[in-house]
């Protein structure tokens, strides 16, 4: 993993004004450019990387094409890989930006340590964009003071670089459209089927996850969305009923349900015992157990 630049742009009666500070991070390249543009300007570009791009002047002047959808170029804008934009001037301006080219496969890890893997890569793929960049500005402007004069570690840019990814991402979109998202039957069965076989034994998630083929932070969604509980809480729930059938079928003690089951002593069974069915296992076996 590492960024590798492949970028390119032709550009109308477009020019810089000054040569272009730039700087590459191991998963990035940081540009800042200041460039004057005729009316009837016009840019087309495309990348095999996403990028962002941060203006510090209106460009509410200026049309901007990705895909099948023009409108005017907003302050702030997330173009994924591989996708076109093309800008056309309708009158003359002069102004400033900061590009963020980025690596994409290091994009993705850095997004799935807190969404789903199938989200971050949604979130990536699609076009995103901000009119209003008030709280992010200052931060394009730190990147853009570190470009000139490097004064902190690397991870000071970088840091501010996972920032402006998040801000800018249409995060709360990626995510809404995955709420509704669910196991199906036969993945369902797959899961009861391991717990089964692990006769009560605790199963780690990724273990869960890896029986139906998919990621842990997926996983942990979907099942979630399917049952309401966490695998952890699901999981627990399960080994009481096992419990509680040990209980009403067995003359086995608590302590020994508890080593069976893979609870790390009776305490333990009792306290998860008592949470979910509201009463302790010897207490709930005497019930069961009056004529």
């Amino acid at each position: 993993m590492g960024y590798s630049h492949d970028f390119t742009g032709h550009t109308n009666s477009l020019r810089s004004v000054s040569p272009v500070e730039w700087r590459q991070f191991g998963n990035a390249l940081v540009a800042h450019w200041q460039a004057v543009g005729d009316r009837g300007a016009t840019g087309d570009y495309i990348s095999a990387n996403p990028r962002i791009s941060i203006f510090f002047d209106d460009m509410s002047s200026i049309s901007a094409t990705t895909g099948d959808r023009t409108r005017h170029l907003a302050r702030a804008i997330f173009i994924p890989a591989g996708m076109q934009l093309r800008t056309s001037f309708s009158k003359p301006l002069s102004f400033a930006h900061v590009d963020i080219h980025i690596d994409h496969s290091w994009a993705v890890q850095f997004l799935s340590t807190t969404l789903p893997r199938t989200v971050a890569t949604r979130a990536l793929e699609t076009p995103s964009e901000r009119d209003d960049i008030a709280d992010i500005e200052p931060l394009a402007h730190l990147l853009v003071s570190e470009l000139r004069a490097k004064r902190h570690h690397d991870l000071y840019a970088e840091n501010i670089i996972n920032a402006l990814l998040a801000a800018v991402l249409d995060l709360n979109v990626a995510t809404t459209e995955d709420a509704n998202a669910r196991l199906t039957g036969a993945q369902m069965r797959k899961v009861l089927r391991l717990l089964d076989t692990s006769r009560g034994r605790r199963l780690s998630t990724a273990q869960m996850a890896e029986a139906v083929n998919l990621s842990v932070s997926w996983f942990s969604l979907v099942f979630r969305n399917t049952t309401g509980m966490t695998p952890h809480q699901w999981q627990l729930s399960k080994r009481v009923d096992q419990a509680q059938d040990l209980l009403s079928g067995s003359d086995l003690s608590v302590a020994d349900i508890a080593d069976r089951l893979g609870f790390s002593d009776q305490a333990h069974l009792t306290r998860a015992f008592r949470r979910i069915v509201g009463e302790t296992p010897a207490s709930w076996r005497r019930c069961q157990r009056r004529p």
